[in-house]
């Protein structure tokens, strides 16, 4: 996986934090140095810039990021400086249930204890069983915690007694479609029970053929299942069920009006599950309109970002900028990289010049097909190339391990962005490295 050192090194010097030359200055694009925790290299340990404008969402279709993303609202690069915390044990959380006990046909516990599942996670240990009792749910809970086994184990419960119930899932990007259609696919093997998912970037002919087709799970993405409905493919008064997962994501990406209208064409009366990683007032009030007397499960813990060690490297000459980046790709310890950039355009030039410097890259962003996302993706996760350059759409929803360490080529629209970017580093008990480019 490691790049031909001779031709990538050159004569340039690596670039190592706290670094500094023999005449006591740092080298060029080295982090900036911190004193009690704020970069010192303004007056007041501080600095604002104006995130540009970037790139549109990069969920169904082309349209996305609306309202406050992208505004040109300020950022204090001084919150990206941040020590890790020393990771704690955590509080070994006990279950009420076991599987054995959620009340599952023999069919569904047969292909849980396949995929290994034996102790419920706290969502999964919470969830299950007002899912199974028809209740709508409002989950609140981390990135990887096992919520879409959380939801898809008794919904399939649901079909199995009721083989005409059809249910949607809404999400707000292609890439977590397809990961909940795979996880899906595995749950129901051998049961008989079809999924489709409607997502851009792959043929909307092949998926209107699909609908005409017995199924009993959508997954989609808003802008694609807008289109298909307002084709005559969707209907969505078919549907009893609907989960919508990453929904302040989706919020962030500008599908609200989208959500909204699908919601609306649905039966008064439904089954109505909604996950999201935080639960911020434009959410409540979303929910608010289409829950009935939801049951409400928080079990999100401490921030994502507070395993990662966070610095920003200053350049001060924007030509010189892919060359600090270079230096640092060279030094053994970014083994597997995630690298974020603002536009489509941008993250593509990026990677393709990383790619004649001799780094094996992928990039993945809206402009690409699902196929070569698909494969980017693939390729990233199996440790094939050791660099993904991508938009924001890779900041979210998708699990991706051992990413050593994830750079801010581009300034985040906003904090948020910020927090969802880092936390693709620094999980599963493990610590993480986050490095931010200030022009």
């Amino acid at each position: 996986m490691r790049r031909n050192q001779d031709h990538s090194r050159g004569n340039r010097p690596s670039v190592k934090a706290g670094a500094r030359t023999s005449g006591g200055r740092k080298p060029f694009g080295a982090p900036a140095h911190r004193v009690g925790g704020k970069s010192s290299f303004s007056g007041n340990g501080s600095t604002r810039l104006t995130a540009g404008r970037g790139g549109r969402g990069q969920g169904g279709r082309s349209g996305g990021n609306k309202g406050k993303r992208f505004q040109g609202a300020k950022i204090d690069v001084s919150r990206f400086i941040n020590k890790a915390k020393e990771l704690e044990k955590p509080v070994a959380y006990v279950p009420k249930h076991a599987f054995t006990e959620f009340g599952f046909s023999s069919e569904v516990q047969k292909n849980v204890v396949g995929h290994g599942y034996v102790t419920p996670t706290p969502i999964q240990d919470q969830a299950i069983p007002h899912v199974m009792a028809g209740t709508d749910v409002i989950g609140i809970a981390n990135t990887g915690t096992g919520k879409t086994a959380a939801f898809l184990l008794p919904l399939i419960e649901k079909i199995l007694k009721a083989r005409n119930e059809k249910i949607i899932v809404i999400v707000p990007t292609r890439e977590l479609a397809l990961q909940i259609d795979m996880e899906l696919r595995g749950f129901v093997r051998g049961m008989g029970i079809p999924s489709i998912t409607c997502i851009g970037g792959s043929n909307i002919r092949e998926q209107m053929r699909g609908l005409r087709n017995k199924y009993n799970f959508v997954i989609g993405t808003p802008g694609r299942l807008k289109d298909l409905m307002e084709r005559k493919n969707l209907d969505m008064t078919q549907f009893g069920t609907v989960v919508l997962d990453e929904a302040d994501r989706m919020l962030d990406m500008g599908f609200i009006n989208d959500i909204k209208f699908l919601l609306k064409e649905m039966p008064r009366t439904r089954h109505s599950l909604f996950f999201s990683a935080t639960f911020s007032p434009d959410i409540e009030k979303l929910v608010g309109g289409f829950l009935k007397t939801p049951v409400k499960i928080s079990v999100r813990v401490g921030d994502t970002a507070a395993s990662v060690d966070q610095d920003i490297v200053r350049v001060s000459d924007k030509a010189k900028k892919i060359e600090v980046l270079h230096n640092m790709l060279t030094q053994k310890d970014f083994e597997k990289v995630l690298i974020f950039g603002q536009t489509k355009w941008g993250v593509e030039k990026l990677s393709r010049e990383l790619e004649k410097r001799g780094f094996k890259s992928a990039s993945i962003h809206g402009n690409k097909t699902q196929g070569q996302r698909k494969t980017a993706l693939e390729l990233f996760k199996g440790n094939r190339v050791q660099i993904l350059v991508a938009t924001d759409v890779a900041s979210r929803g998708l699990d991706i391990n051992d990413v050593s360490h994830v750079i801010n080529y581009d300034l985040p629209a906003t904090y948020e962005d910020y927090t969802h970017r880092v936390g693709r580093t620094g999980r599963a008990g493990k610590k993480g490295k986050a490095i931010t480019f200030v022009e």
